[in-house]
């Protein structure tokens, strides 16, 4: 993949951005495919989830990362490229697509800032086949943004991918691609909220849901005295209706001023379905070479005052069983990576991971990138890791899918990107909820459906009662987001 440097603003010197875009059409030829040609440049800051509001449409792919605490966010609307697909190998799937687009790809403009240059956006469902006729989405779903807008510490940078074939008119190309970054330039800076909160909003929860949640806490227990299982992560969903559709951008909005220290994320179908939430859990991040996990199980809530909240981190670092669940996932996470190669390295002990209603065991593991391991090998290898799903592994899906009567989807899965030079961050879909913002759920009529997702890790010592509570704990984040 030749990148080609320019000093000039591409999109102020259209001399410029018109050579560039020959350049593709001429390797076009040769190559006999289209080519990508990507363009990157620093703009005046914009806020992403505006740009998001403001240009994105309901039947466009469309993604969002914000990370409120380390001021970043990313924005991709729309896809030039998109590959959707299921079964065993779909993350090898993936990274043949992200491949092959790179071998075809001409990057230019200024690729030496943050996020500059493409990046490829994914969402991997939890299990590698549909669970059911009309799940949201697919296996996995992995595009190349026809726009990418992100800001990181004060620095915004935008970048367009175009498709180049031999009969691309250049000329129209260019005055399109210059009209549509002033249309971005224009827009206002910050999110106009003109969502109209409705106050009957309805919690539509099914009578015998918190029985049956318990019944499989009870049920699970059992396989686990039998030692069949020494940890499951058992999910429980609920349905909110709305007579108005759910607004994305205004729940967002919510969601990163209510959860700075969360991973603010949105994904949407095309379909008028987003999958959104506040997720704590970050499941690999790749930066110049260096890998970060997080091992995060174990939870207790926020007290109302310090001595209380003290109180319940002690609970939390002395819990034999809290400490055991905790153990499970960062065993699992350096087995796997040993199993790469790498050579994971962490500090002995779990820290405690603060967020505003719930606090966590959390232990951060590092290591070094070694030889031409693809983010997406990783990623594999790791998902799902105990504090979403169980152990032993296979296991505990095969008991998640005979006890949860719902389609996980998004839930507890690997969210992320990848860009051109294999750096990478994925979070775990979790805190999450699956919204209609533009049709009616199919089984209420004239009704917006929310379905919220969170789940308890369910280990020898859980008592039924207290993962209930933990779960309707999690909730909170997005109900308060949603109502």
């Amino acid at each position: 993949m030749p990148v080609t440097p320019y000093r000039t603003n591409l999109f102020q010197d259209r001399k410029e951005l018109h050579q560039l875009l020959l350049t593709g059409k001429q390797q076009s030829l040769v190559k006999g495919c289209p080519q990508i040609v990507s363009i990157s440049e620093e703009i005046e800051v914009l806020d992403p989830l505006a740009v998001l509001q403001a240009i994105a449409k309901p039947d466009q792919l469309q993604v969002y990362f914000e990370k409120a605490s380390q001021r970043e966010a990313i924005a991709a609307i729309d896809a030039t490229l998109c590959l959707k697909t299921e079964g065993t190998n779909r993350f090898q799937k993936a990274q043949e697509f992200i491949q092959t687009t790179l071998d075809n790809l001409l990057p230019g403009g200024n690729l030496n800032l943050p996020f500059s240059g493409p990046h490829f956006f994914c969402s991997f469902t939890f299990f590698d086949k549909k669970q059911a006729v009309h799940s949201p989405f697919p296996a996995a779903t992995i595009f190349l943004p026809r726009w990418q807008i992100s800001c990181v510490q004060g620095s915004c940078v935008v970048v367009a991918n175009v498709e180049i074939n031999p009969q691309t008119n250049l000329q129209l190309l260019v005055e399109r691609l210059c009209n549509q970054l002033r249309r971005i330039s224009w827009y206002e800076r910050r999110v106009s909220n003109v969502f109209e909160i409705a106050p009957h909003k309805i919690i539509k929860q099914a009578p015998k849901n918190a029985e049956r949640f318990k019944s499989s806490v009870l049920s699970a227990l059992e396989s686990i005295r039998a030692n069949q299982l020494r940890k499951i992560v058992l999910a429980s969903a609920i349905d909110v209706l709305s007579p108005k559709p759910f607004n994305l951008v205004d729940s967002l909005d919510t969601l990163r001023k209510r959860h700075p220290d969360c991973y603010i994320f949105s994904s949407s179908n095309g379909k008028g379905q987003n999958f959104i939430g506040a997720s704590p859990e970050r499941l690999i991040s790749i930066r110049q070479h260096q890998i970060e996990v997080d091992a995060l199980a174990g939870s207790a809530p926020r007290g109302k005052t310090s001595t209380e909240d003290g109180a319940f981190a002690y609970q939390l670092l002395s819990s034999e069983k809290e400490r055991r669940e905790h153990q499970f996932v960062i065993n699992f996470i350096v087995e796997q990576l040993s199993d790469l190669g790498l050579i994971p390295q962490m500090l002995p002990t779990p820290q405690l991971l603060k967020l505003s209603n719930i606090q966590h065991l959390w232990t951060p593991i590092q290591a070094q990138l070694l030889g031409d391991i693809h983010p997406l090998e990783i990623v594999a290898q790791l998902h799902p890791t105990p504090a979403v799903a169980g152990v032993p592994t296979k296991m505990a899906q095969e008991q998640i899918r005979r006890y949860e009567t719902f389609d996980r989807t998004l839930y507890a899965a690997p969210l992320g990107w990848v860009d051109y030079q294999g750096n990478c961050e994925f979070i775990v879909g979790i805190r999450s909820a699956l919204i209609e913002s533009e049709k009616p759920a199919r089984l209420f009529a004239n009704a917006y459906r929310a379905r919220l997702y969170a789940g308890a890790g369910i280990v020898a010592g859980s008592d039924p009662n207290k993962e209930f509570a933990e779960i309707q704990l999690k909730l909170q984040a997005l109900l308060k987001a949603l109502l």
